[in-house]
């Protein structure tokens, strides 16, 4: 029996992970069919509530489909193996952790400003809005990894800044303002950093990058976050499978 899921990572991605690992284990084969509900959550002990959203991302990723009826069952893109899906939706530091480092987040600067255009573009905001800017940089053993700008509509975190942990989840931090990000529009490009991140935090070491510019929306479709996130070249790589 598998033993319960006690970590820092969602719960629901975990989940999604340990049962996409079940179906390689067990060598279940496209068209096999997946354990029913009552076993997943007496294997996993998890809720059925926990298990149904995971289910629902594992059949988002097409890993598994469902004959109303029937069950779900194991689908042919279960036998594409690729390392790192650059369609996952998660947290940069869970995805960071996905590649086995242990980030450590060091806030850089936090400052309230006008947007730059194209983040009011992004982020649809009015003519007179303001924006949140959060910079950080992510370490591993004392080693920059990732560095990242993300910008929020102030309206949406009326706090004062100083009052405010921003050394934590940006994602679990909107979630506490009913904000919380559930799926994204992205761009990847190779790029090397701004010359000002470069010479203001000394990341001359730092290499070309893979920059994900992403936008975040909430359950209702609304823009919540633009995210610029420089994944240092020489320490990540994604897969993505074409359909």
């Amino acid at each position: 029996m598998d033993e319960p899921i006690r970590d820092s990572r969602t719960l629901v991605i975990q989940l999604r992970d340990r049962i996409a690992e079940l179906i390689r284990q067990d060598g279940l084969r496209p068209g096999d069919k997946l354990p029913t509900e009552a076993q997943l959550t007496q294997r996993f002990h998890i809720s059925r509530p926990a298990l149904r959203e995971a289910l629902k991302l594992l059949e988002q990723d097409d890993i598994i489909y469902v004959e109303h009826g029937r069950g779900r069952f194991v689908s042919a893109m279960s036998a594409v193996q690729v390392d790192r899906p650059i369609t996952v939706f998660e947290s940069v530091t869970d995805m960071a952790r996905h590649y086995g480092y242990k980030p450590v987040n060091k806030v850089l600067s936090i400052c309230e400003e006008n947007p730059p255009a194209l983040v009011a573009e992004k982020l649809r905001l009015e003519a007179d809005a303001r924006v949140i800017r959060i910079e950080r940089l992510r370490l591993h053993e004392d080693e920059p990894i990732l560095y990242c700008i993300d910008y929020v509509p102030r309206a949406i975190i009326p706090t004062k800044l100083y009052d405010i942990d921003w050394s934590g989840s940006l994602l679990n931090l909107l979630e506490q303002y009913r904000n919380r990000p559930r799926m994204s529009a992205a761009t990847v490009s190779s790029v090397m950093l701004p010359d000002e991140a470069i010479h203001r935090h000394d990341l001359r070491d730092f290499g070309p990058a893979l920059l994900i510019a992403e936008t975040c929306f909430n359950a209702a479709g609304e823009p919540v976050n633009y995210a610029l996130d420089y994944h240092r070249g020489s320490h990540f790589t994604f897969s993505l499978v074409r359909k």
